[in-house]
């Protein structure tokens, strides 16, 4: 793509996600532009151009992304037909439930020439960012241990409304929930921390508050889903890792803590809205083992950033620069597409079998 040519964006999905974060994110970059918004309640789509179809957005000439932020359930479907039209793709997660979909998905993409990405939010944190550069950089040396957390109380109250749940799935079968929603962005930061592939896991997953209000049904029901989960993995570098998620236990959204130990120190980054302050990152080393905050670099921030604002503006920011830099820029740069995606969603697909047959699963998975 030619480097003064606007990406134009069109956004299937107008929901609380697309309004908080992505068109935000859009809106300050000034290499594209907002071509038209789908959403099956067109009044919430308003400007720029509102449409009540997908496919309809999916199949004009004068969109070059399509921005899939539709409940889970659509967005295969709806990210296959975007990439079969040509289209760059940004796909909330996951992009499917079963990992070899988001292969292919990404073969797609491959065949096509178009740039893909996923909504893996926290990864682009300005703390993330710098976090990552000194891991590269040999500050902590080789990684020994990652621990990760994503957890907060979103849904302690059983009265607030679950959104993306089946309410007509088999009740005697725990359906997978937190462990996707909720370990997809710590399990993508434990594989970029580490710069490894894990070879096993072995993990658990529980249903702590079993009754609850469903949006879709408008009542209390019986919501047999994994609210907890925790699970170990072992990478082929021979580190080590822990990941606990929740959407049931006390603390602020959205609760991501990234912790890595390794043979010259050790990093402590957590996303948290706590006293105005989105983020922080702490480090210690070997001489200095107390732990200490760092100052994130400028070059971190979007424009105009701050650790102040509120992290879906400001994390968002970061995604959506980086994928229109990847898409203006060409060549092959292209971080967290859909093959990370893919990796991602083959751990969580694993860790759901390890629980089913209360067994470690090698990775890669067999069919």
């Amino acid at each position: 793509m030619k480097s003064d040519h606007l990406v134009r964006v069109g956004v299937l999905g107008a929901g609380a996600w697309a309004r908080a974060a992505h068109l935000p994110g859009y809106r300050r970059d000034p290499r594209c532009r907002i071509v038209a918004i789908a959403d099956t309640l067109v009044d919430r789509a308003r400007i720029p151009l509102a449409l009540a179809n997908g496919s309809e957005l999916v199949e004009r000439d004068d969109i070059d992304l399509v921005d899939v932020c539709t409940p889970s359930h659509t967005h295969f479907e709806l990210a296959w037909a975007a990439l079969e039209a040509g289209k760059h793709v940004l796909c909330e997660k996951p992009v499917a439930y079963d990992f070899r979909d988001t292969l292919r998905a990404r073969d797609l993409a491959r065949r096509k020439g178009v740039k893909t990405k996923v909504g893996l939010t926290f990864r682009y944190s300005p703390a993330m960012r710098y976090m990552r550069e000194l891991v590269a950089g040999g500050f902590i040396g080789r990684p020994f241990i990652f621990n990760g957390y994503e957890q907060n109380s979103q849904w302690l109250d059983p009265m607030n409304p679950l959104r993306q749940v089946d309410p007509d799935a088999d009740q005697s079968i725990l359906q997978v929930s937190s462990l996707e929603g909720y370990g997809a962005p710590i399990i993508d930061l434990a594989h970029l921390l580490v710069g490894s592939d894990l070879t096993q896991v072995v993990g658990t997953m529980r249903n702590f508050i079993p009754e609850r209000m469903v949006r879709a049904t408008g009542r209390m029901m019986r919501m047999n889903i994994d609210d907890g989960d925790i699970f170990l993995g072992e990478f082929a570098s021979g580190a080590l890792c822990s990941v606990q998620t929740s959407f049931v236990t006390v603390g602020n959204y959205p609760g991501i803590e990234a912790r890595v130990f390794g043979s010259n120190g050790a990093l402590i980054c957590r996303l948290v809205e706590e006293a105005g302050i989105c983020e922080t990152l702490r480090a210690a080393t070997p001489d200095r083992v107390e732990f200490r905050e760092l100052d994130v670099p400028a070059w971190c921030y979007p424009p105009g950033g701050s650790r102040h604002e509120s992290w879906r503006t400001l994390f968002y920011a970061n995604l959506i620069s980086s994928f229109i830099g990847e898409i203006v820029n060409g060549g092959e740069a292209n971080e967290g597409d859909f093959g990370d995606g893919a990796w991602v969603q083959e751990v969580i697909n694993a860790v759901e079998r390890s629980f089913r047959e209360r067994r470690w699963v090698s990775l890669p998975m067999d069919d």
